[in-house]
């Protein structure tokens, strides 16, 4: 089924946000990618992913400028597995790429990850981040560390085995902090030496080295373990803020931006889920970014019928997808919520979020797939 998406955006619209229930399946993926073909043709210029800010810039490096080459771009450009494992993914940078040959710079559609660099329960070393600034610098700083004990799983999870409150991590906050201040204040003469676009990558890596310091300064933090994923996930979303409104300041002279992640980094209420036994609760990136943009942020929640290949059957009638499920064939997008109560039988399949009336009161749409498509790794 194709559906025309002028029928759900506003003139106003600058971000058009599209989520999805759970990223087990590949439906919504597929359909974002023809969703976006037809949105290119009415004047959006850039797509934002939930994956890597940080590292989708090899991605806008291929799709703006041919370089490097598909395979290594899909590998190495998505965080989350989001690249070799998508197939849809894959076909968009490619398709991207097909249609920015030959364009001028300003017609070209440009890519990007809006996401942290950090699963909740997980965090990257920032060594790297840190290097990239201090390389662009010309700095001669040491910044070698142990990059295991920061990866691990332990530095967020157990406050004890964290490296947040270290010696060496309050000397990576002071490197970090003072590198930024001289790289906003030497901003002339390096633009002139290199370009902006250099100047660019530093500030964003080092940004994203100082984020993942204070990140890891509140996993070494003594809070119970649900207030500490609880103050994680906001940290996280809060970046994804940060990141969407950055992007919009880049591309506001271009046109709208197409977004495409999970409905609860999206909808304009609250969030929440089950995590290590603890209910967490925190505001969405949408929800933080919504008051800013006001009637530019537009939203469709992404909805599910049935996936067969996580165990996830067919919804009862009186339930909110099992009454999406009669009004559409394959899939479709309905500004008519639906009616009913939030399903039960899905509460033992992971990562996947039925509807409820307070996703629903946060979201403008929703994009409805009656049967998914399993991922396949």
């Amino acid at each position: 089924m194709s559906q025309d998406i002028r029928e759900f955006i506003s003139p106003f619209t600058e971000i058009l946000a599209f989520g999805e229930p759970t990223h087990l399946e590949h439906a919504h993926t597929w359909i974002r990618n023809e969703l976006f073909e037809q949105l290119a043709a009415l004047g959006y210029r850039s797509i934002a992913l939930e994956s890597c800010r940080v590292r989708g810039t090899a991605v806008n490096d291929f799709v703006q400028h041919g370089m490097g080459d598909l395979d290594t771009v899909v590998k190495e450009g998505f965080s989350h597995t989001f690249g070799e494992n998508w197939p849809a993914n894959r076909e968009l940078v490619a398709w991207m790429r097909e249609y920015n040959e030959g364009k001028p710079k300003e017609d070209r559609l440009a890519f990007y990850g809006f996401d942290f660099q950090t699963e909740t329960s997980s965090a990257p070393s920032p060594r790297p981040y840190l290097e990239h600034a201090r390389d662009y610098l010309g700095e001669d700083v040491d910044l070698s560390t142990d990059d295991e004990k920061w990866s691990r799983d332990e530095a967020v999870m157990d406050l004890t085995r964290s490296p947040g409150k270290s010696e060496e991590a309050i000397r990576f906050r002071e490197i970090g902090t003072g590198m930024l201040r001289r790289l906003h204040k030497r901003m002339p003469e390096l633009v002139a030496d290199t370009s902006y676009e250099e100047w660019n990558a530093a500030e964003l890596h080092l940004t994203a080295g100082l984020s993942l310091l204070r990140y890891h300064r509140e996993c070494a933090e003594p809070n119970p373990l649900g207030v500490r994923l609880n103050r994680l996930c906001q940290m996280r979303d809060g970046v994804m803020a940060r990141n969407l409104l950055e992007i919009r300041r880049l591309e506001a002279g271009r046109g709208p931006t197409f977004v495409h992640a999970h409905n609860a980094h999206l909808q304009r209420t609250n969030s929440s889920m089950e995590m290590a036994g603890e209910r967490i609760e925190w505001f969405s990136a949408g929800a933080l970014v919504a008051p800013v943009l006001g009637d530019q942020y537009t939203v469709i929640g992404g909805a599910l019928g049935r996936n067969d290949s996580f165990g996830l059957g067919e919804p009862d009638r009186d339930t909110l997808e099992g009454s999406l499920q009669s009004r559409f064939t394959t899939w479709g997008i309905t500004e008519d919520k639906p009616q009913g109560k939030t399903r039960e039988d899905a509460k033992q399949v992971w990562a996947y979020f039925p509807l409820d009336q307070h996703l629903m009161a946060g979201v403008d749409a929703l994009l409805h797939v009656r049967v998914g498509r399993p991922v396949t790794r």
